[in-house]
């Protein structure tokens, strides 16, 4: 299949810079992690209340609290060049309600050296679980916390784009999404709800920072985040016509549920089939019937059990189970879906590619992904040219390497890392 190039020659000296910056990053994070282990702060939970009003518009800051950045470690300077501050901003749900969402917003230390006033950032985190204890910006000060009141482990591996971001001088905003951390339940994979958390996060750091609303705007993600940055790319036009979007760095998205649930099943992350069920029959009540009607016991119990966990908890409850155990039928999730046209329908709502981005988009898929198929990221590219996006698509040919335990998921995660974050600075530096 073509691939669609850009041009390597302007992207060099942003490469090398990306390199060093996330070779520091490294080093860094890795020190701080295994160093830090920490409860919850007491007063957290204060922050992600919303208050009884949440403002219409969406991208209105509700309130801001300034906090630290990942620890620092001695005799290192500017670790982290960039002051941060959680953000409680105003969303919409997909039934166009108002809804508070919270999220980091970044200011860099250093200077923007491309065109125009500084550009934003929005990065979109990947799967890091369901319970409000695993919202990223509860990990900012700490890249790892445990909170040995449930007991969960929580993880934010958004720091490598943050940090590369952040070193070239480029404002950086990490969303919380809908329902991480504030009341509710995590809408995970929605592709509306996703997509205006992005959309709307971006906004937010604009207003929070008092910064140019003309400044251009990029959206980055992999995973779960890669499939929020890729329905922001193309919910932007018709959601926030305003925003200056330049580029988007989308790493093997989501973007057609049913196959992907398929290919989840049964893998060390199956929970993630659960945070779904959690989220759709949250906001779609034929749905929820059906899953009650279809689940055994077991499997409600297993339901609730995961919509309170990290993706580290998820794993050590629920690896390598297959959906065939939580029905009565003994049938898996994919085959009932195929049962229920109302249930094709909720996935076919949910599926990406149907708009066109209005901005450049690099586009990853792994060859041999054992969670993300590769398949359904080449349907979503196809999708966009079709429409006349501009669309540069990366192909991961890792070998297969222990399938089913999702290294050949995380290892093109690392492979892309600098081309997306490189194709991203490149237009922005436009």
């Amino acid at each position: 299949m073509g691939i669609l190039r850009g041009d390597t020659a302007s992207r060099k000296g942003s490469r090398i810079r990306g390199a060093r910056a996330a070779a520091v990053l490294m080093a860094g994070a890795m020190t701080a992690t295994m160093a830090s282990v920490a409860a919850p702060e007491a007063s957290a939970a204060d922050f992600y209340m919303p208050p009884a009003n949440i403002a219409d518009t969406p991208g209105a800051v509700l309130k801001t609290q300034s906090i630290p950045l990942v620890m620092q470690i001695p005799g290192i300077k500017n670790q982290w060049p960039g002051n941060a501050k959680k953000v409680m901003y105003t969303s919409r749900d997909i039934h166009d309600k108002p809804v508070a969402v919270t999220g980091t917003v970044v200011e860099p230390t250093a200077p923007w050296t491309g065109k125009g006033p500084r550009p934003t950032v929005v990065v979109g985190s990947g799967t890091i679980g369901q319970g409000d204890q695993c919202a990223p910006s509860k990990q900012m000060s700490f890249p790892m916390s445990i909170d040995v009141t449930k007991p969960s482990i929580a993880f934010n591996y958004t720091a490598p784009e943050m940090y590369i971001f952040l070193l070239n001088g480029v404002r950086v905003f990490v969303t919380d999404y809908i329902g991480l951390g504030t009341p509710g339940i995590h809408t995970y994979v929605n592709r509306a709800e996703t997509g205006h958390a992005m959309l709307d996060g971006a906004r937010a750091a604009i207003n929070a920072s008092g910064a140019s609303k003309d400044s251009p705007v990029g959206f980055v993600g992999y995973s779960q985040g890669g499939g929020a940055a890729a329905s922001a790319a193309e919910l932007a036009q018709t959601y926030a016509p305003e925003l200056k979007v330049k580029a988007t760095y989308a790493g093997a998205p989501p973007a057609d549920l049913r196959k992907v649930l398929a290919a989840v099943d049964g893998t060390t992350i199956s929970a993630a089939i659960g945070y779904t069920i959690n989220g759709m029959t949250d906001r779609y009540p034929a749905l929820r019937e059906l899953v009650n009607q279809e689940a055994s016991p077991s499997g409600l119990a297993k339901l609730k059990q995961i919509s309170t966990q990290c993706i580290g908890d998820s794993i050590l409850s629920t690896a390598f189970q297959r959906t065939s155990g939580w029905t009565k039928s003994g049938k898996t999730l994919s085959q009932l879906v195929d049962m229920y046209p109302e249930a094709i329908a909720v996935l076919e709502e949910n599926r990406i590619g149907k708009l066109k981005p209005n901005a450049p988009v690099y586009l990853q898929g792994g060859l041999h992904d054992d969670v993300i198929p590769y398949g359904q990221v080449r349907d979503l590219y196809r999708n966009w040219t079709a429409q006349g996006a501009k669309v540069t698509f990366h192909t991961d040919s890792t070998p297969p390497i222990l399938t089913k335990v999702i290294v050949n998921h995380v290892v093109p995660m690392l492979a892309t890392l600098l081309p997306g974050t490189d194709f991203v600075l490149d237009h922005l530096r436009k």
